[in-house]
């Protein structure tokens, strides 16, 4: 099995910190794009464009496994929107999906293209990755479980809502998944 993981992390996250840290622990490689610095800057179809090349040129095997959280699950998902069906394993944790409000703060959120994926789902046109699941938090304001779950059930992915939690999911909880996952 290839101990390299291909990870894009969530808006100012890093390769190394959090998730990465936890993946590095375990002995795995780190590849990825990082919500920061050069990458931050770029358009987000040249994000999309980047996430893609990498995928396509270095991490496209049956064996290849790579992990999007939050805003990084949004360009994996823009990203496949471009590609054949991803091939590896892909784990999906807190993925935005489109725009989003919360009506108890008042705050809104709407990322680049927020209906793309859902009219290419609507008219059945998205590819779907092969090996892909899904975790949300039942009280994720930022990833709303409702709007994920149907996600999942339109392309046949398994989505799994976690109890009591919010857009970061428990560290607990992710080794778990992770345990299971790997």
């Amino acid at each position: 099995m290839n101990s390299s993981i291909y990870y894009l992390t969530g808006m100012g996250g890093q390769l190394t910190k959090g998730l990465g840290e936890e993946l590095i622990q375990r002995g795995l490689t780190i590849a990825g794009q990082e919500l920061i610095g050069d990458f931050k800057n770029l358009s987000f179809q040249e994000q999309i464009e980047q996430v893609s090349i990498d995928l396509q040129q270095h991490f496209w095997s049956t064996d290849s496994r790579v992990i999007a959280n939050s805003f990084g699950a949004y360009l994996f998902l823009h990203a496949q929107a471009s590609m054949e069906p991803y091939i590896g394993k892909v784990l999906l944790l807190s993925p935005i999906i489109g725009d989003f409000d919360d009506e108890d703060s008042l705050r809104i959120f709407s990322p680049p293209r927020p209906y793309v994926l859902s009219e290419m789902i609507d008219k059945q046109v998205y590819p779907i990755p092969v090996n892909c699941q899904i975790h949300v938090g039942e009280l994720d304001w930022q990833s709303n479980p409702n709007n994920v779950s149907k996600l999942g059930l339109s392309l046949n992915i398994p989505v799994s809502i976690v109890p009591n939690a919010g857009h970061m999911l428990p560290k607990d909880y992710i080794k778990t998944v992770l345990d299971n996952w790997l």
